[in-house]
């Protein structure tokens, strides 16, 4: 049983075109999910108005916590950087 050439270069050009169409389809998916699950986030939210989390804390306090939650999160990731060298 001889393999032809031509053979051969039709199924690398399947191949190919199986991952081509494989990993631009999953990025359209990927996409198409982001942007309806993106309008879904937009209609509750119009829905119904968002409530603070207590009623005792201010805008001034929340924004520290989300600094004070930012500057943790950049310290695990500079631990994780660290450990991977």
């Amino acid at each position: 049983m001889e393999i032809e050439p031509l053979e051969i270069l039709k199924w690398i050009g399947v191949a190919l075109a199986a991952g081509f169409v494989g990993y631009f389809g999953r990025y359209l998916a990927v996409l198409i999910l982001d942007r309806v699950r993106g309008k879904k986030h937009e209609t509750i939210s119009k829905e119904r108005p968002a409530e603070p989390k207590s009623g005792n804390t201010t805008r001034i306090e929340e924004s520290l916590l989300k600094i004070e939650k930012k500057k943790a999160k950049q310290a695990v990731k500079q631990t994780k950087k660290s450990g991977k060298k």
